[in-house]
């Protein structure tokens, strides 16, 4: 595993590799790590996720595998073999798939972080409720983390604004990852549950995923920086 130290993960949402490539030449490897998700990874597929590691940044798989348990196991699988290092799946997938996928990972000498996903940061309660989801958002996303948790995964993905209820039932070492960061200044853009780096690490986030705040900055290193120092201050 890296011993990069930076709770920043960046995230690489551009339609084309050449934008993607522009601004990952301007970052640092050892203050970051690297996001790619469905988009980029269709148009671009595993090579482009070797060439990001192969300038050294750790690379967040973010395909959010949600299939049968044996096809999202052999889909892990397949992502390890890329060296990333964490990839997601969608914890609404059930215990029988998180245990398929974590088990199949086991196997190896070294293995990829695998968080499972909870209720997108997108969503809001009148949203959950459309698709058969009772309640409020954080207490589908307590469930599911409870579910995660004893299901063998090393971590969830959720908002920061659930990180402490979270943090208080699971402990220290489960990972929790959380989108939806975005400092004072920054737009909301389409997140809904939103909270500022220091808020978030203060909350129990172990890593931030942040993309238009650096990745539409003028200076997107200082940008990092900034966001960087902001954790530091809390830690």
């Amino acid at each position: 595993m890296s011993d990069n130290a930076s709770r920043v993960i960046v995230a690489l949402d551009f339609p084309d590799e050449t934008s993607a490539l522009e601004l990952v030449e301007k970052l640092d490897p050892g203050m970051c790590r690297l996001k790619v998700g469905k988009e980029m990874f269709t148009r671009l597929g595993p090579s482009f996720v070797e060439q990001l590691s192969g300038k050294g940044f750790d690379i967040f798989l973010d395909l959010k595998f949600h299939d049968i348990p044996n096809t999202v196991a052999a889909a892990c699988s397949a992502a390890a073999d890329l060296g990333v290092w964490m990839m997601n799946i969608h914890a609404s997938g059930g215990r029988r798939m998180m245990e398929a996928a974590a088990e199949r990972l086991a196997t190896r000498s070294e293995r990829p972080l695998l968080v499972a996903v909870t209720i997108l940061t997108s969503l809001s309660k009148e949203d959950i409720a459309e698709v058969g989801y009772h309640g409020e958002p954080a207490e589908n996303v307590l469930r599911l983390a409870d579910l995660s948790l004893s299901s063998g995964m090393d971590g969830v993905v959720c908002s920061p604004r659930e990180a402490s209820d979270i943090r208080g039932r699971v402990g220290n070492d489960f990972l929790l990852v959380t989108p939806g960061v975005r400092p004072l200044d920054a737009a909301a853009d389409d997140q809904r549950r939103v909270m500022t780096p220091a808020d978030a690490i203060n909350a129990g986030s172990s890593y931030l995923v942040v993309g238009r705040p650096i990745t539409a900055a003028t200076d997107p290193l200082q940008a990092l920086h900034a966001i960087n120092n902001e954790i530091l201050s809390v830690l």
